[in-house]
């Protein structure tokens, strides 16, 4: 008996199609096409079990690839389109979701980096539109990150250096005392990574007068990071 989809790695899938992890979806396709000729039983060298295992593969590739539906700026998504909600952490990163589709299936989607708001995804033959909620005082704004930063009074009215953890790493930055009037930071560079059209983000940090100890929400944050960079 053949294995089952489920029982299939995405490693031993794209072994079978001669596919990359970067693979997009034209690319899959057409891998597929070119496996299914070569595996059918019909042609020297095929047999149904090889033809079983190379379909087996494209559908367990398929439905963990996302596509990005392009579409003009001024476009938005349509009011019905199916949310496909993310974190902040995950736009920046990327990585694997889970989505239940309308007919009931649950696909585990791998999410390409660098995704924004309003983008759709098509995956599993459903069309989805990104959602980006707030996580951990992490915002996603445009091409933009948002976090807030506890501080010492004394840093917003001198100015002076603040460590802050951002999805590269702990970085320090420098708070003028311009910046701590405002209480906002810009770092260019350090937001959303660019992709197609989209440019590279800025981070942008809200300077918050520090009562205490380092809040829960930066030390969830830190742990997060952390697990991403150990991946």
């Amino acid at each position: 008996m053949g294995r089952t989809q489920s029982d299939m790695t995405l490693s031993e899938a794209r072994a079978l199609l001669g596919v990359r992890s970067s693979a997009t979806p034209t690319d899959l396709r057409r891998a597929f096409r070119d496996a299914a000729k070569a595996a059918h039983p019909d042609r020297d060298g095929g047999s149904p079990d090889r033809f079983r295992r190379v379909m087996t593969a494209y559908r367990r590739l398929e439905q963990a690839s996302a596509e990005i539906v392009h579409r003009k700026p001024s476009m938005t998504p349509p009011a019905d389109l199916r949310p496909l909600t993310i974190t902040p952490l995950m736009a920046w990163n990327g990585g694997a979701v889970e989505h239940r589709t309308a007919d009931g299936r649950t696909l585990r989607i791998r999410l390409p980096i660098g995704l924004r708001n309003g983008d759709m995804v098509r995956a599993g033959g459903e069309d989805m539109a990104v959602l980006v909620q707030a996580k951990d005082g992490m915002v996603v704004r445009g091409d933009d990150l948002w976090i807030t930063v506890s501080v010492p009074p004394r840093v917003l009215e001198e100015g002076g250096r603040v460590p802050v953890v951002t999805p590269i790493g702990r970085r320090i930055l420098w708070v003028s005392k311009k910046a701590g009037e405002r209480r906002l930071v810009r770092a260019p560079g350090l937001g959303l990574p660019a992709r197609g059209r989209r440019p590279q983000g800025c981070l942008f940090v809200r300077l918050a007068p520090k009562t205490g100890p380092l809040d829960s929400a930066a030390r969830n944050l830190l742990r997060r990071f952390t697990a991403v960079w150990a991946v």
